[in-house]
């Protein structure tokens, strides 16, 4: 006879969100907000298609009136690789040393802000910090410097998040970090930036914020973990009723603005709309965690054959992380809508609120993703980036590396799964 006990649910859950600034012409104060951490040397992080707007030297300049010495880097990677992180930590080490760090530009050059911060504040190499299985998982040991983040993209949500990701060559994965003293000090949200962002980058970016706050949304409920322990508590904490809150308030956002971003790309209150959505669904993301699309993702622009997407740098193919985060999502939703099927309707509601929920509720989420996918010029699934059959197991070991993604699924997943959801992704439509 079994006379343990079941072990006590959790009962806790946490939220943490950077100090916001939000507006037209936010991005003119930024020196002004960093003198109020009396710092006195700055390192501006951004990437060189960013650069070439001038709006990083600007933001550079602004903070002379302050008293500030700030530098401009423009040598991080779009979509972030191992060598490039290690290339920019370098760079940093040896002209260091550092007060601060701004990152301006979208989430490649945020993420490489945050590896910056880390490796010049703490000792050791980037793989010892980098989760696990991929790396060693070693949190920080000591306190990170302030780091002010300026999102020239609306997607990534990266200004609100705790996490830094990567493509580890080597292993032709996606991975990256995550620890509470990587989430900025600051988040400076000015979506006058956001005006010269091209049409294939607001639709891939902003298929990464709806499906943060869908997968946020339809995560393990907090209350369904096993309890923990103070020092065990993780960002991610599932689903629960604040990040159910900005979950909701960024899908509302995004049904009234994203096809309008996409194609009137000077449409400045659909910029501030999705500017917005963006940080909210950072906000829920960020505490509750993501599941399915996003581990499906990280093998997915990991293993990235030849595929060069539009408005992106054509020097190398990749898949943009948006992108690879939306082309399974359709499929995954249709397999966790047992786990909640209010909640998946109640989304699909939100984001198509003219819509007629069809006689099988089931598939009013898939439909309602596939539709606007199209609309916007999505690749019609995994096969239209250059996938085949036979990449299935190949990917589905590269998602089974995600458990720190897969934990916050509402169901229980397998490689068979995983398999069936790329294998229904190939085409969607």
């Amino acid at each position: 006879m079994d006379t343990s006990s079941p072990a006590p649910s959790e009962s806790v859950f946490t939220y943490g969100a950077p100090q916001l600034k939000f507006g037209s012409r936010a991005s003119d104060e930024i020196g002004y907000d960093l003198s109020r951490f009396g710092v006195h040397r700055v390192l501006v992080v951004t990437d060189a298609g960013v650069a070439a707007t001038g709006t990083p030297q600007r933001v550079a300049d602004q903070m002379t009136r302050f008293g500030i010495e700030a530098h401009v880097f423009d040598g991080a990677h779009v979509e972030p690789t191992d060598e490039s992180l290690v290339a920019a930590i370098d760079f940093a080490r040896g002209s260091g040393p550092w007060d601060a760090f701004v990152a301006v530009g979208g989430g490649s050059s945020i993420d490489t802000a945050k590896a910056i911060n880390l490796l010049t504040t703490n000792p050791g190499d980037l793989m010892d910090y980098v989760n696990v299985p991929v790396g060693k998982g070693q949190a920080p040991s000591e306190p990170l410097k302030p780091l002010v983040a300026v999102p020239t993209t609306t997607g990534t949500g990266s200004e609100s998040t705790t996490i830094c990701v990567m493509d580890v060559i080597s292993a032709k994965v996606k991975t990256g970090i995550s620890h509470a003293r990587l989430r900025p000090t600051m988040a400076v949200i000015d979506p006058d930036l956001t005006l010269t962002q091209p049409p294939g980058v607001t639709a891939a970016s902003g298929m990464d914020i709806l499906c943060h706050a869908l997968e946020s949304y339809t995560a393990r409920w907090y209350t369904t973990y096993e309890r923990k322990q103070p020092e065990q508590r993780v960002p991610y904490c599932g689903s629960n009723p604040i990040s159910d809150m900005w979950s909701e308030k960024a899908m509302t956002l995004l049904a009234g603005s994203f096809r309008r971003a996409v194609r009137h790309g000077d449409d400045e209150q659909a910029r501030a709309d999705m500017a917005m959505a963006a940080t909210f669904a950072g906000m829920g993301f960020g505490n509750a965690g993501v599941h399915i699309p996003h581990a499906n993702a990280y093998p997915i622009a990991g293993q990235v054959k030849d595929f060069h997407p539009k408005d992106y740098p054509a020097d190398e193919p990749m898949v943009p992380h948006g992108m690879s985060v939306a082309l399974t999502a359709p499929e995954a939703f249709r397999f966790t809508f047992e786990a909640s099927p209010d909640r998946h309707v109640r989304a699909a509601q939100l984001l198509a609120p003219d819509a007629d929920t069809p006689s099988d509720p089931a598939e009013f989420l898939p439909t309602v993703l596939a539709e606007l996918m199209r609309d916007i010029d999505i690749p019609n699934g995994v096969g239209a980036v250059g996938f085949g059959e036979n990449d299935i197991p190949d990917l589905v070991e590269g998602t089974m590396k995600q458990q720190r993604l897969l934990a916050t699924c509402p169901r229980e997943v397998t490689e068979d799964d995983i398999a069936g959801i790329f294998r229904r992704s190939m085409s969607l439509w």
